[in-house]
């Protein structure tokens, strides 16, 4: 089945990051809450990690791996080094180019940062990405990246405690499905445990490359 209409809202990093008069930006929360989730700078070049505040606590999500296992996210990842990512396998176009960029821009690493850094993609589509697809997809996009999917409705909650938009999937009249969610990758400190620094889909593999070391040791990206 074909995939239509991937709309990647930019964390409500949103529209206001097209606009480049604003001068900050607000994660998105509730639809129906206007306490902003965390504010982010603007004055980050393009590509570059763009600074939280206040950072955010990782959320207690409890989800299913690869290998069928249940994986604790905030007791799995404790005191490591984390780049997080809502997205789903059949997205045409922006999961696998985000995904492959950290692929690569990991393997270029020593070997040593690369066996630190923990890459973890959280499905947005869980009734199609089993733990069987996404084990089929992942490795094309980077070696080591941990694939977690389970039910939606806790998905959705944990995303949404980041200032992640993502909404259930809609299955169309002709088969296709429109899957939206927002585009950001969260970086989260191992001195901490939360996430300092988000990047938007403008991100490049060299940005990676040159940030994943400083976040491995908990340094400012």
């Amino acid at each position: 089945m074909r995939t239509r209409n991937h709309r990647s809202r930019t964390v409500a990093l949103c529209a206001a990051f097209a606009a480049a008069a604003a001068l900050a930006l607000t994660a998105c929360g509730s639809s129906t809450d206007d306490k902003p989730v965390a504010s982010v700078s603007a004055s980050a070049a393009s590509g570059s990690a763009l600074p939280l505040t206040p950072p955010m606590a990782k959320p207690n999500l409890v989800l299913t791996d690869t290998h069928g296992q249940k994986f604790d996210l905030a007791k799995e990842t404790a005191g490591k080094p984390v780049l997080l990512y809502f997205g789903y396998t059949h997205c045409p176009d922006v999961c696998p180019l985000i995904m492959s960029d950290i692929g690569n821009a990991k393997r270029k690493l020593p070997k040593a940062e690369q066996d630190k850094i923990q890459v973890i993609f959280i499905t947005t589509d869980p009734d199609r990405d089993t733990p069987q697809r996404l084990a089929s997809w992942l490795p094309g996009q980077g070696q080591g990246f941990i694939g977690l999917t389970g039910d939606f409705n806790t998905i959705q909650a944990g995303a949404k405690s980041l200032g992640i938009t993502i909404e259930k999937p809609v299955k169309q009249q002709d088969g296709s499905y429109t899957v939206t969610h927002s585009a950001e990758v969260l970086a989260f400190s191992p001195k901490d445990d939360k996430a300092h620094y988000a990047y938007t889909d403008s991100a490049d593999s060299d940005t990676y490359q040159r940030d994943i070391p400083k976040l491995i040791k908990g340094e400012d990206l």
